[in-house]
């Protein structure tokens, strides 16, 4: 029997001891889970009434250009963006996650650090670690089947939030792998239960279940260490957290314009029909929608351990259209 979806805006009730991952050693699906996340053998007929990845998330579907291309063209897109969406969970989960939980667990962040919390934090590094392990299968059993070959080596998100963390300087570098990592983590589990609400080939489905079991104990996790650090944090640091995060939210939910062009091309559109849907995705309105829309749990996260109780930090996410003062 399926376990009912955990929304981690509501599941903070079973949160039973705080700084820790509560039933991680029974329920943590590296632990766990039965599933082998192998396609299934009748993947043919379930394509008949399933889809790759969500249609709500992939607007462009909708296009007229699209939808008279077929059903083929459509899974085809749907196959891509599935691919890529795991691909980009591979990096995320071992390069910019992980990295982001070292510094709770080696004391570079600068303030104390309670031991159930690195207990806590070395358990999630696990998950992460096998996140990176069935998104990686997974998306090499579909890239097999549709010969995908021109895969990206580093996403254009990846690409942003490396970018991002270069250039801060070496006092604030720890503080900025720390919040890359709070605000990944408080957004994908959102996304994972939305993503898994839709039919999709079973073994998608599979995973997507299982990463956001484990990613709704994550999320309220690291909600937590965010309040535990920003009532630690000076004057300098909280100025630098609250622009860092205005700009963190922002790469997020940017769009891939080049990888999406690609996609787009390789099905045959036309060049008058890629230009279209670009354009109704990008565009700075269309980008804060998207954080206003799909951030909640980021934001509350913020607003619980009183971020915008500094009128500076409302005046800053008013401006950039993330917050209503």
């Amino acid at each position: 029997m399926t376990e009912p979806l955990i929304d981690p805006a509501s599941a903070s009730a079973s949160w039973a001891h705080r700084f820790t991952l509560g039933d991680w050693n029974t329920r943590a699906s590296v632990r766990i889970s039965e599933h082998t996340y192998q396609l299934p053998p009748d993947l043919k007929r379930q394509l008949e009434t399933r889809h790759w990845f969500a249609p709500e998330f992939l607007p462009y579907l909708n296009h007229p250009a699209i939808k008279a291309a077929g059903r083929a063209i459509t899974h085809r897109l749907s196959a891509n963006h599935l691919v890529y969406f795991l691909d980009y969970t591979t990096l995320l989960e071992h390069r910019i996650v992980n990295r982001s939980v070292e510094t709770i667990v080696h004391n570079e962040l600068g303030v104390s650090i309670p031991p159930r919390m690195k207990t806590a934090a070395l358990q999630l590094y696990t998950d992460e670690a096998y996140h990176a392990l069935f998104s990686n299968s997974l998306a090499e059993q579909i890239a097999d089947i549709y010969d995908m070959t021109d895969r990206p080596v580093v996403p254009h998100r990846i690409a942003r939030l490396n970018a991002l963390l270069n250039r801060t300087p070496d006092k604030h570098k720890a503080l900025a792998w720390f919040l890359v990592g709070f605000v990944s983590e408080t957004i994908i589990a959102k996304e994972l239960l939305d993503v898994c609400r839709d039919t999709l080939v079973s073994s998608v489905q599979e995973m997507l279940r299982d990463h956001l079991a484990d990613e709704a104990r994550h999320s309220r996790y690291f909600c937590e260490v965010f309040h535990h650090l920003w009532v630690q944090l000076n004057c300098g640091q909280r100025t630098f957290t609250a622009r860092s995060l205005a700009e963190i939210l922002l790469i997020f939910f940017e769009i891939d314009e080049r990888w999406l062009g690609e996609s787009l091309r390789s099905a045959g559109l036309s060049e008058a029909s890629v230009a279209q849907i670009l354009g109704d995705l990008t565009g700075s309105q269309a980008q804060r929608l998207r954080v206003r829309s799909s951030a909640g749990a980021t934001l509350n996260a913020m607003k619980k351990a009183g971020f915008f109780d500094l009128p500076a930090n409302r005046q800053l996410f008013s401006r950039a259209g993330l917050f209503d003062e």
